[in-house]
This record gives C-alpha cells, structure tokens and sequence, in this order.
C-alpha cells in the first residue's frame, strides 16, 4: 500500500483544528556557510515542539471510539511520546509511553507531566515491551513511524512547505525510521510534480537508510549512541521504506562532529534553538556530504526544538 497525496491532503484537513502551521523562514545570513540560499521550516514551533503531533493527531483521529477508550501504547525516543500524550490528553485517551533510559531527562519528564504512563528500558527492547503492554492490556498501538496514518500526518509538513514556498530547489530532512521524510518527500515529489530534490540526512553512527538504499532492501545497523538523540532507529520503518526509496533523491550520512557544528551555527547564527537532530541537514551541508550551487534555494526541515539548557553544553568547545 503506497502512501498517496489523497492520504496526505485528508491528514491535513483532519489534523488542522489540532496543529498550527509552523512558519518557513528565509536564513540569508547562513548562506556564506551552507553554500546556497538557506531557508528553514521551523516545525520546533509546532505545539509540542516538534512535527510529531501533525502524526500522531491524524492517527488517533482515524481510531473508533471502542480503540481509543482501550488507551494507546507508543515505544518513543522521546518527541512522539511528547506528542502522543498531548493528543490523547485532548481526547480524553489513556496513554502509555516506553521510553530508552538514554532518552533526554527534559524530555521524559514532559510527557510524565502530560499524564501518561513512562516505561523506561534499554533502546533496543522498547518496541518489544511496547508490544507486550499492547496485547496484555488490549491497547492499540500508536508506532512512531512504521504507520501509514502516522506518515500522512508527517506529510502535511511537505504541503506548507510547497504552499509556502513552491521555488524551492531542495529540502533537507532528518531521517530515522523514516515517517518524516517518507511523508514529506511524497507530499513534495507530488507537489512539484518531481522538481524539487528531498535529500535524507542520518547519523554516521546509524547508517541505515543509506545501507538499506544501496541495498535495496531494509538493512539493521548495529546501536550506538549519537549526539542527535532523536534520531536513534537501527532500520527503516517496513511501510516507510518504500515511500522513501521512491521519492527521496538521496540520504546522507552526517559526522557527530559535524551535526554539533550544525546545531551551533544554527543558534550562533541562525538564532535558532534547535535539538541536534534538527541541525543534522546545516551539518550535511557544513561537512559537504549534500552538493548544492549558491543560487539553490535550499530548504532545511528543523524537526524539533525539544532541548535542554544542559543540552547546549555539548557546544561549549565546538568550533564552526
């Protein structure tokens, strides 16, 4: 079942009550760094502090009442749980959110004071506990990525990117499991009927997408800890795969030296407070891992704004 624009203009309609319509920005003082004409869709402004919501909203807005008052299960990073605790707090929805133990302490501690239930555990096992908790409890599970519903919601990102700016050349996203850039780079390569170029950005340290591309089928990489936190899935989402490998250009691969150097120059320079995994495209850019000419007007897709004071420590001795 391939995700279609009708899936994405319906996701838009349903959330649209739910969301705002996060702002897309031009950056002209980032040009001489990033080597092209630098524009910025802040969905770190979105509510919640990321584009999460615009996912999770439509999937829970697609369950029957008998689904919703069973209460959802979501295995989270950290800004899903965020989101899906916000939403079914709107709804009036018990929620349950299974969180890595490396997962942000700003982050954990929001969704508790949302009202949902956190269980903590090792990040590889959060997708089985959270399937555990699902079939003892007869909850419905909310996945982060690997759902059609949840990656239409992303999408609707794609379609105020066109609305709001439909010259772009190329827009830069991060990638995970793949329902942000699954849903946007659909929602674009059908806007601009092919035009603009959707390039993927990912942790060197977790090379999935890109191994899975060369592939050409879902590779696992092994875990290990990165500076962008959100951004931690060892393989493509199975229903995000395909929608990514047909309408993604490329993916990349971002240094953790070079995703700090992103995220400082987005707030030294671009007054942007941004989590790491936000920064990753400014640092693809930054490391000359995404080729690009001074007249292409380059869209960088910051994902979530969801980081600590602490957080920034890691900036301290980073040098653009």
């Amino acid at each position: 079942m391939p995700l279609t624009i009708t899936e994405i203009e319906e996701a838009k309609k349903r959330i649209a009550p739910y969301i705002v319509e996060t702002p897309l920005i031009r950056l002209q003082n980032l040009d001489s760094y990033l080597g092209c004409k630098v524009y910025a869709k802040l969905e770190s402004l979105q509510k919640t502090g990321s584009f999460k919501l615009r996912g999770a909203v439509n999937k829970l807005l697609t369950l029957s009442r008998e689904q919703l008052d069973r209460g959802i299960v979501a295995a989270s990073s950290g800004n899903h749980g965020k989101a899906l605790s916000y939403a079914a707090g709107l709804l009036g929805v018990k929620c349950t959110i299974v969180m890595p133990r490396t997962a942000p302490q700003n982050k954990i501690d929001a969704i508790g004071k949302l009202g949902a239930e956190v269980v903590l555990c090792e990040t590889s096992e959060r997708f089985k506990i959270a399937g555990e908790i699902c079939r003892e409890r007869g909850c419905t599970m909310a996945p982060p990525f690997d759902d059609y519903e949840i990656m239409a919601g992303q999408g609707t990102a794609g379609l105020e990117i066109f609305a709001q700016c439909p010259e772009l050349d190329c827009v830069i996203s991060p990638v995970s499991g793949g329902g942000l850039l699954g849903g946007v780079s659909a929602a674009l390569k059908a806007r601009s009927g092919g035009r603009i170029r959707v390039v993927g950005a990912e942790p060197e340290l977790l090379p999935h997408y890109r191994q899975s591309l060369a592939a050409g089928e879902r590779v696992t990489v092994p875990q290990r800890l990165t500076v962008a936190d959100a951004l931690v899935s060892q393989t493509p989402g199975v229903k995000n795969f395909p929608v990514v490998a047909a309408n993604t250009d490329e993916v990349v691969c971002v240094s953790e030296e070079y995703i700090k150097k992103g995220m400082k120059l987005m707030l030294t320079e671009g007054k942007l407070l941004a989590e790491p995994a936000s920064c990753i495209g400014a640092g693809a850019l930054l490391e000359g891992r995404v080729k690009v000419r001074e007249d292409e007007k380059v869209c960088l897709l910051i994902s979530g704004g969801n980081v600590s004071f602490e957080r920034l420590e890691i900036l301290k001795d980073v040098n653009i």
